[in-house]
């Protein structure tokens, strides 16, 4: 192969791993602390910070334009300017030369009717809160576009980053015996199964319902889940969650509650919930309702807030009544959710249909409104029917019904907590490991074999970029373990350097020409390098697969060093070679004091 094409595929490879890198390098050295943290929160958190900033830089906004209208337009309003002017142009009016504040705010006043003082009063609130909504979204997609900068970004584990570890015990037969006879002998596997699966789903969402940060959650064994929540903060008790209020429940809505709230809500936006979303003035609600948040699925994946509902505090129906959920589309082809009810919720439900038609059912789980079906008829025989739904839909609302009422008894047999302290020791200490550990063979490698020792630098610098770009292509966790085995990764890559520098001294002192000794080094090297390589590969990959935690993490950064050092030291560093050769015309080799 030519110089040119190994020269152009080592400068695509750069470009493919700096690209990987990107998303790490972005998030670990771009986005500030406290864009990481809220980025890291849960979405109920990032809604909530997402309308505290809107509230707050709309009322500054405001408060710009009163003070002195005429002022140009700062540049953190310029994508506020492009909105405006789309609004110039939706209804046909002129846009200015020179946007001003007060400009840049009149263009949002087109549309609405001011002839009258409570028609400008209405308008106004109109635009204040579109403000709102607008400031809103463009947080959210900035937070949102860092939580996926660190979803494709190299993790830190939890020896590095600190953080609590709990080992679950779920209670698969209790949850058998309870089903009693209503599960026959030859579906209890199944029903494990499944248990095992919801169990783990519901901890998911209660662990992002408190806040926590990117769990690692895994089955372990037949009936036990391993947790782990890395970063600062996270000693939040596990028991809390575990004992969450996961069970469904049927509540109904009350409307005309629920649009007193709003128009409350509507000119109180910061004002009306605490600091711990309760309400500051319970009177605006009857005392028998509560405010829940309705919320749909978004692109993650994760509960997204859709707006405020006020339900009864009382509980129509428990979600322990459900013994069946189905997705199913009737003749019409729409698609719709059947539960079936066992004996007693069969005759609670019914009654309490027959009582309130016409009126909205409000499915909540973990104190949040999933669904709002109308109640078009007395529903009796306990088979129930929730339609309206789109099959996506239908299949979200299957898992959250699954999910919430399942019973599974869970017990913490273990937790242990990991201080963030500990965390940046670990960090710290690991990575003067590696930098010592990578400056010490520099300088030998450098003195030792003099100009060629360069070569063999570049290809150590090269070989971690490699690594952590390939770490952070595949969203691995970065460990202790694993930065143990690029420490032992950099000690293989220089052990191919030195099967080749000293085949080449070889060659050099039968007399061979810096060309033929080049050549012929290489390729004498070449199979001593790819049989210790390979070898030390196939033992690393069979522990990536079968090894677990510590293990796994080591195994998985010793087998990518060891595919990267054999690239760097047999492609790179042979290209170095070539070059210094045919473009600067080299003649001799600066490989050894011994040879001239």
């Amino acid at each position: 192969m030519s110089k040119r094409n190994r020269f152009l595929i080592v400068l695509a490879v750069l470009g493919i791993c700096l690209y990987c890198l990107w998303p790490s390098i972005n998030w670990y050295f771009r986005t500030p602390k406290d864009a990481q943290q809220i980025a890291l929160s849960s979405l109920e958190r990032i809604r909530d910070y997402s309308i505290e900033k809107a509230v707050e830089s709309v009322k500054k906004l405001e408060a710009d334009v009163k003070t002195n209208p005429s002022a140009s337009v700062p540049a953190e309003y310029e994508w506020l300017v492009k909105e405006s002017k789309k609004n110039y142009k939706k209804f046909g009016k002129e846009i200015p030369l020179q946007m001003t504040l007060s400009t840049m705010l009149n263009g949002f006043s087109f549309g609405y009717n001011t002839d009258t003082p409570e028609q400008k009063k209405e308008a106004a609130n109109a635009i204040h809160s579109g403000l709102i909504t607008m400031f809103q979204d463009k947080y959210k997609k900035e937070i949102l576009k860092n939580k996926d900068t660190y979803t494709n970004s190299v993790k830190l584990g939890l020896d590095l980053a600190g953080g609590v570890n709990v080992i679950i015990h779920a209670d698969l037969d209790a949850a058998v015996a309870a089903k009693g006879a209503d599960l026959k002998p030859e579906n209890v596997p199944y029903f494990k199964e499944q248990a095992i699966n919801t169990a783990i789903e519901t901890i998911t969402s209660r662990i992002d319902r408190f806040g926590l940060t990117e769990p690692v959650i895994r089955r372990q064994g037949e009936d036990r889940i391993y947790i782990e929540i890395p970063g600062e903060g996270q000693t939040t008790s596990m028991d809390a969650i575990i004992q969450g209020n996961g069970l469904l429940n049927f509540r109904l809505v009350d409307d005309d509650a629920t649009t007193a709230f709003y128009n409350y809500y509507g000119t109180h936006l910061d004002t009306t919930f605490d600091s711990n979303k309760k309400l500051i003035d319970p009177s605006i609600i009857p005392d028998d309702c509560e405010v829940l948040g309705m919320y749909i699925k978004d692109d993650y994946g994760l509960d997204q807030f859709y707006r405020y509902v006020v339900v009864k505090k009382e509980i129509a129906l428990d979600g322990k009544h459900i013994t069946n959920v189905m997705i199913s589309t009737d003749k019409m082809g729409q698609t719709g959710v059947d539960l079936t009810l066992d004996f007693k919720g069969g005759e609670i439900f019914g009654e309490f249909t027959g009582k309130n038609v016409g009126k909205k059912l409000a499915i909540v789980s973990d104190n949040k409104v999933k669904s709002a079906p109308v109640i078009r008829q007395a529903i009796t025989g306990g088979n129930v029917r929730v339609d309206g739904f789109g099959t996506e839909e239908a299949q979200n609302l299957q898992k959250v019904l699954e999910t919430a009422s399942l019973d599974v008894p869970l017990e913490i047999e273990s937790q242990q907590v990991i201080g963030a302290s500990l965390g940046a020791i670990s960090i710290k200490q690991g990575t003067n490991a590696l930098i010592i550990g990578l400056a010490l063979i520099m300088i030998f490698m450098l003195i030792y074999y003099k100009g060629a020792g360069i070569n063999a630098v570049v290809a150590q610098v090269l070989n971690l970029y490699f690594l952590f770009s390939i770490l952070s292509a595949f969203n691995l966790t970065l460990t202790l373990p694993s930065i143990a085995g690029m420490v032992l990764t950099i000690g293989m890559a220089v052990d191919a350097n030195v099967i080749i520098f000293e085949r080449i001294k070889e060659e050099l002192r039968n007399g061979k020409s810096r060309r033929a000794a080049i050549e012929a080094g290489f390729d004498g090297a070449l199979w001593a390098i790819m049989d210790s390589n390979i070898t030390t590969f196939i033992a690393a990959l069979f522990l990536s697969i079968l090894g677990t935690g510590s293990i796994q993490g080591f195994a998985v950064s010793l087998a990518i060093g060891v595919a990267s050092s054999v690239f760097t030291a047999l492609f790179v560093s042979r290209l170095m070679f070539d070059f210094n050769t045919d473009t600067f015309n080299r003649e001799s080799v600066s490989i050894s004091w011994r040879i001239k």
